[in-house]
């Protein structure tokens, strides 16, 4: 019988990304308490621009934004961003967001599965994901399981099951 694997992945649907970011856009528009502070957040190339005239609002700009990608099921895990920093008269917000797994993170999973996953199961780095095999899938999920309940810095999806 051919081994079982599958790839442990890190991705974001870029779409909805966008969408999150368009919600919260028009929501930071339309609110009263974001009246004639000149707030607003955009994409600038790859990053997520966040302007406000105070550090407060800017964060509450965030927030907004936090929820909105959390609705559309956007992990936390994978937005990076940067303190509020003051240029000018406005307060200013750089987010990323992360894709792909660092090799040290992609190390620290390979020797959770090692250390704590089942004796059959092998993992091998593949660029910016992981590949997982076994000979039984019981295993393959008991690995799933024991990656879901571990506190990782990131978001960790499973694709490519076989």
């Amino acid at each position: 019988m051919a081994d079982s694997s599958f790839d442990i992945v890190s991705k974001i649907d870029r779409q909805e990304a966008d969408n999150a970011l368009n919600q919260a856009r028009k929501e930071v528009e339309q609110r009263y308490d974001f009246k004639g502070t000149d707030a607003s957040i955009e994409w600038s190339g790859e990053a997520i621009l966040i302007k406000a005239n105070s550090e407060e609002r800017a964060k509450a700009v965030l927030d907004v934004f936090q929820t909105k990608l959390i609705k559309r099921g956007i992990s936390l895990k994978s937005l990076e961003t940067g303190d509020p920093v003051a240029g000018g008269k406005e307060y200013r917000i750089t987010s990323t967001l992360k894709e792909g797994i660092s090799q040290e993170n992609a190390k620290k999973i390979g020797k959770i599965i090692r250390d704590e996953g089942p004796k059959s199961v092998k993992s091998q780095i593949q660029g910016d994901e992981l590949r997982v095999q076994s000979k039984s899938r019981d295993d393959l999920q008991e690995v799933q399981r024991l990656l879901k309940a571990a506190d990782l810095d990131v978001d960790l999806q499973f694709t490519n099951y076989r």
